[in-house]
C-alpha cells in the first residue's frame, strides 16, 4: 500500500479516536474541543482574515530572521573551520549555545528590543544560527585532502582555491544546515510570538488560550505543524535529497 494511504487511514482512525473520547464526555468540551469545533474555529479565523494576516505576519518574522541566521552562521561556520584559536575559543561557546532553548532568549530580547517584532526576529535568528554555524563548520572541515592537493597541484592557492574548492565541497553540509536552521528557526518563532503583542500565529495562541478558546489553539497548534511538517519533507528534505544525489553522498532513486 502506497505510503500516502497508510497516513490517510491513520489520519482518519485519529479523528474517529478523537471524536470518540469527545462523545464518552471525559473532558468537558472546553477542554478537549470536537474536531469539527477545530474545524471551524480554524474557518472562521480563515473567513474573517485573522489567520491569514497572523501566517503573513509569522512568514515575515520567519525569513528575515532565517535569511540572517544562515548568512551569520555561514559565516562563523567558515571561520571556526580555518582559525583554530576561533575554533578553540569561540566554538566552545557557540556549542554551548547551541542546547540552551530559544525561550530562554525571549526575556533578554524583550529587555534589549521590547514586545516589538525586532524580539521575535532576534530570537529566530538565534535559533537558526548556531545549528548553522556548527554544520557549516563540519562541512569546511570535512572537505576531502584528495581535492586540495588536486587544486593546488593544478595551481590553485588561497581564495581561488576557497571560492572554487572548499564552498563547493562543503555545500551538502550547509544544505543540511539551512534545513536544521529552518526547524530551529520555525520553533523558536513559535516560543517569541507566544509572549508578543502581535500579530502572529503565536500570539493568537497566547490570545486564544487566555480567553480559554480551547477550539482556537488546537487549531493554531494543527496549523503549526502542518506548516513545519510540509516546509521540511516536501522542501527542504528534497532539497536536501538532491544535493546529496548530486554530490554523490546518496544513491539516486
Amino acid at each position: 500500500m502506497p505510503v500516502v494511504f497508510k497516513r490517510i487511514i491513520f489520519f482518519v482512525l485519529l479523528l474517529f479516536i478523537w471524536q470518540g473520547i469527545v462523545l464518552l464526555g471525559i473532558w468537558p468540551e472546553s477542554m478537549i474541543p470536537s474536531p469539527l469545533s477545530v474545524f471551524n474555529a480554524i474557518y472562521s479565523g480563515l473567513l474573517d482574515m485573522t489567520l491569514v494576516y497572523d501566517l503573513l505576519a509569522s512568514f515575515r518574522h520567519l525569513f528575515i530572521g532565517l535569511i540572517i541566521s544562515i548568512l551569520i552562521g555561514a559565516g562563523l561556520g567558515f571561520l571556526l573551520a580555518t582559525v583554530r584559536t576561533a575554533d578553540e575559543t569561540l566554538g566552545t561557546m557557540i556549542l554551548a549555545l547551541q542546547s540552551v532553548p530559544s525561550i530562554v532568549w525571549v526575556p533578554l530580547a524583550i529587555i534589549w528590543f521590547g514586545f516589538g517584532e525586532t524580539s521575535i526576529i532576534f530570537v529566530v535568528v538565534i535559533g537558526g544560527t548556531f545549528v548553522m554555524t556548527m554544520n557549516m563548520r563540519t562541512g569546511v572541515k570535512n572537505v576531502s585532502p584528495i581535492y586540495l592537493q588536486a587544486a593546488r597541484t593544478m595551481g590553485s592557492s588561497g581564495f581561488d582555491l576557497f571560492l572554487k574548492v572548499v564552498v563547493p565541497a562543503s555545500i551538502p553540509h550547509a544544505v543540511t544546515g539551512v534545513r536544521l536552521a529552518w526547524a530551529f528557526s520555525w520553533r523558536a518563532l513559535m516560543a517569541a510570538e507566544l509572549l508578543s503583542t502581535g500579530p502572529g500565529l503565536g500570539y493568537t495562541l497566547s490570545y486564544a488560550s487566555d480567553f480559554n478558546n480551547m477550539s482556537l489553539v488546537i487549531g493554531i497548534i494543527i496549523i503549526i505543524g502542518i506548516i513545519g511538517s510540509v516546509a521540511d519533507q516536501l522542501l527542504f528534505q528534497r532539497i536536501e535529497n538532491k544535493v546529496l544525489k548530486r554530490w554523490g553522498l546518496e544513491k539516486a532513486a
